[in-house]
Order: C-alpha cells, then sequence, then structure tokens
C-alpha cells in the first residue's frame, strides 16, 4: 500500500504533531487488537495545549477515531481493529488517554 513501510501498521500520508509518531509506533502499533493506523491532516485550533494528549472520541464501524492535541493543533487518528471496545478499554488504562 502507497505511504506504508512494508512492515508497519502506520500509514505516513500526512504529517503528525509533535509526539504523535512516537506514541503510534511505540505504544499503539505493537498491540494486537490494532490492524491499521490512519492519520489525518492537521489543523488548527484556538485553545493552548501543552505536550501530546490523546483521547478516543468514538468507536466507528472499522474501529475508534482517536484524537491528537498539541500546542494549538488537533489532529485526527484513525485506528482499524475488530475489538474496538476492547481496545479503548486497554487504552484508557495503559496510556491514561482521556
Amino acid at each position: 500500500m502507497k505511504h506504508r513501510a512494508k512492515s508497519s501498521k502506520i500509514k505516513y500520508q500526512h504529517h503528525m504533531i509533535a509526539g504523535l509518531r512516537k506514541f503510534l509506533e511505540e505504544e499503539l502499533e505493537p498491540l494486537e487488537e490494532v490492524q491499521s493506523i490512519f492519520p489525518g491532516r492537521i489543523q488548527r485550533t484556538k485553545g493552548v495545549h501543552s505536550g501530546l494528549k490523546i483521547r478516543v472520541q468514538y468507536i466507528t464501524q472499522t474501529g475508534i477515531k482517536l484524537i491528537a492535541h498539541g500546542a494549538s493543533v488537533v489532529q485526527e487518528v484513525f485506528v482499524v481493529t475488530t475489538q474496538p471496545e476492547k481496545l479503548t478499554e486497554k487504552l484508557k488504562i495503559s496510556f491514561s488517554i482521556f
């Protein structure tokens, strides 16, 4: 698939906000429930956050949608999984994502 390393679950089509790539590669990609990860476009926000904050927004038909907040930017991340409830609970417990 275009924009993807051969052994990676992450599609590298868009840039990623500071710290998000490390989180996806080290924390989210190794989970067995995760099949694919699709970071979306980066959008500006009016509010200012310090550091990277990631939270589960909602469950979709194919997995879950995460929102990553950075310094005055926000990025959607779509995670394809067959077990969205299990992955959501694992993310909330393991990584303190709210």
